[in-house]
């Protein structure tokens, strides 16, 4: 292996590609690439779709192009463009913006859906390395991707001009993202699978609800109270006042009650003995920030609340730990 194909070597001219695409970005490209922002967001407030589309290597990097914009928001499939001609066309409606993406720019399977997308009024972005091509040209805009040399020692192999494509396509999805303010609630919410959708499970998901709570009164006597502790196997009770959190009662607080009073303590209700100012967390939130908040406070139970105080739920440090949060 001589040194101009060493690996080191090869992996130098796609990060030198990644380098120069940068600067692009940050230079005569960066107008192109806001109006292509504009353009996905305009097509999402439309309800339209963006269709990804690109043969060969470049057909892999538009499927996760798709994949990308679907995970952050932007609803988007792929399209193979020689099985569009013969039929899934019609995957392209009216309203949806396509993607094309073509190092050449000279595609046959892909210039042969221009005339369609012409006639149907679909706007078009081009991911390509030649911005003179026929597809550049027929595009709304045109993207350069183009690198001063592919890694592969031949010169032949799409490599790293389809890492530009790549990383110029996470680049389009995140700027959308974050312009449509996609937050992390949401993307949880087209998680809810694996590693991921446990770290960013939301508390609602994982808490205690229903009849799973247990709950007792301002006037509960602590026998009722020890009672309901046990049966419902938290650790704890929620006080309420009104159908509104007054306090908690853990099994600390009714160690301390027994070590300090004796059986006189039972006498007590549950309103003498809680703890009045419990953490507290809403059902949207994120369960990790709910484990944080327990392990900092060195506590093992949230009370879940509505905006207006009621109590929806409990939420357990043991559970918490039992769904790879960190």
């Amino acid at each position: 292996m001589t040194d101009s194909h060493t690996p080191s070597r090869l992996v130098r001219i796609e990060a030198d590609a990644l380098l120069a695409l940068a600067d692009r970005l940050d230079g005569p490209m960066a107008a192109d690439f806001e109006r292509a922002v504009d353009r996905v967001l305009q097509c999402a407030q439309a309800r339209g779709r963006v269709v990804v589309t690109g043969m060969g290597k470049s057909g892999i990097i538009a499927q996760k192009i798709a994949a990308t914009l679907s995970s952050t928001g932007s609803p988007a499939l792929f399209l193979h463009p020689a099985e569009a001609v013969h039929g899934d066309l019609g995957m392209i409606t009216e309203g949806d913006l396509v993607i094309a993406l073509s190092s050449s720019g000279e595609t046959e399977e892909i210039l042969r859906l221009l005339a369609t997308m012409q006639r149907m009024g679909n706007p078009l972005i081009s991911f390509v390395c030649n911005t003179q091509s026929t597809l550049a040209v027929a595009s709304e805009i045109a993207l350069d991707c183009s690198v001063s040399a592919e890694a592969c020692g031949l010169g032949l192999a799409p490599t790293a001009s389809t890492t530009a494509m790549l990383a110029l396509g996470d680049a389009l999805a995140i700027a959308v993202s974050l312009r449509r303010g996609f937050r992390e609630e949401d993307f949880a919410a087209l998680h809810p699978g694996g590693k991921l959708g446990k770290r960013l499970a939301s508390v609602r998901q994982l808490m205690h609800a229903g009849d799973a709570v247990p709950r007792v009164a301002l006037e509960t006597p602590m026998k009722d109270v020890i009672y309901e502790m046990s049966s419902k196997k938290l650790g704890m009770t929620v006080v309420e006042r009104d159908g509104k959190l007054a306090g908690i009662i853990s099994d600390g607080d009714l160690r301390r009650l027994l070590e300090r009073d004796g059986p006189d303590g039972l006498r007590k209700t549950a309103g003498d003995v809680m703890h009045a100012s419990p953490k507290t967390i809403g059902a949207s939130e994120l369960a990790v920030r709910a484990l944080h908040t327990m392990e900092e406070k060195k506590i093992t139970s949230m009370i879940v609340v509505d905006a207006e105080g009621a109590v929806e739920g409990v939420l357990h440090l043991h559970d918490l730990w039992g769904t790879e949060l960190i």
